[in-house]
């Protein structure tokens, strides 16, 4: 297994912000490259455009998108020259901006259904964009993926190396959140981590803490009645079903909790009570992985900073420890199937 290589596919994200320059980044590091060989979605102008002013040397072999198929070469960069986008963009939200974006992801979604790459890098992508485009169906990539992959439940879980968090609501306004918030909500983000935590991260039997919805969990009703309505049935729920969760927890406390060792994941209720501790603890370093997919899924944890995009100053170490875990990941799925064979 040791000489196993999977192909990693990824998309270059919005063209518009920092996708080129972190792609063009983390390619250019010799041990990932060792790792896997690589299929970029992406524009050559703009990524041969950013090699050249990083002064890095990134050796593609380019196809037209259209072409895509298994390759023996090490670094494949699928073109859409038919996008007329100019290398130096302005710099924001844009039109062109979200249907290159929504392009790459689509055939690479497609790809990864057909075999033709083992697993999937995403670059961010700008929701603004997209809306521009006319792709207002999407808050994000998760609801993409789930709908092109027709999977059922997913959710997003976010690695860092001191924690895990996977959340029970994703782009969702905390004003709508009581809406949606029922006890599938809840419970199915559990079960989406504790299978994920089982089968990607070799433990027998994980540790999951769910966070409660309202400050300290509720106290008892006084502060709402969603942890008893809710999450406390889904908590039952997950117990009966043989997995190890605990809470509801108070939310400024469950992350210290795990922190010190007590659960191997946190289930948070919303997108930044989440975040804000992972993003504190982890800002370069932790990876979004898609939950509930049949294809591998990770991208970077941060958006297309705009504001920086163009001048070389864009940290790639998310990107690189996202395309790391996608290539874990895929190697442990190649393993597994080779056992089951």
């Amino acid at each position: 297994m040791d000489a196993y290589r999977p192909t990693i596919g990824i998309t270059m994200g919005d063209p518009c912000g920092v996708g080129a320059e972190i792609v063009v980044k983390a390619l250019a590091t010799p041990a990932l490259r060792r790792r896997a060989k690589f299929v970029v979605f992406g524009l050559s102008e703009q990524l041969s455009y950013t090699a050249d002013m990083l002064e890095l040397s990134v050796p593609f072999f380019r196809d037209h998108h259209e072409d895509i198929r298994k390759y023996a070469h090490d670094l494949v960069l699928l073109d859409y020259d038919e996008i007329a986008t100019p290398a130096r963009m302005a710099r924001g939200p844009s039109r062109i901006g979200g249907e290159a974006s929504m392009a790459f992801c689509v055939d690479a979604i497609e790809a990864a259904k057909a075999g033709l790459i083992d697993a999937l890098v995403t670059a961010p992508i700008s929701k603004t964009s997209w809306h521009q485009a006319g792709h207002r169906r999407y808050p994000g990539h998760t609801e993409l993926l789930k709908h092109k992959c027709g999977a059922r439940y997913v959710a997003m879980m976010f690695v860092a190396p001191q924690i895990k968090v996977v959340l029970a609501t994703i782009h969702t306004s905390l004003m709508s959140i009581r809406d949606q918030f029922t006890i599938g909500c809840v419970f199915n983000p559990i079960d989406l981590a504790d299978r994920a935590l089982r089968e990607w991260f070799g433990l027998r039997r994980p540790r999951i803490g769910v966070a409660g919805l309202n400050p300290h969990a509720g106290e008892a009703g006084q502060f709402g009645d969603e942890e008893t309505r809710v999450i406390e049935p889904a908590i039952l729920l997950a117990k009966e079903a043989g997995i190890r969760a605990e809470g509801p927890l108070p939310g400024d406390t469950i992350f210290l909790k795990a922190l010190e060792g007590r659960y191997d994941c946190v289930v948070a209720m919303y997108h930044d009570q989440g975040l804000i501790p992972v993003k504190l603890l982890a800002w370069r370093e932790a990876v979004n992985v898609t939950l509930g997919l049949p294809i591998l899924r990770t991208s970077p944890d941060h958006g297309t900073a705009f504001d920086i995009a163009g001048k070389g100053r864009a940290d790639p170490a998310s990107m690189i420890a996202a395309t790391n875990l996608a290539i874990d990941l895929a190697i442990r799925r190649e393993g597994e199937q080779q056992l089951d064979g």
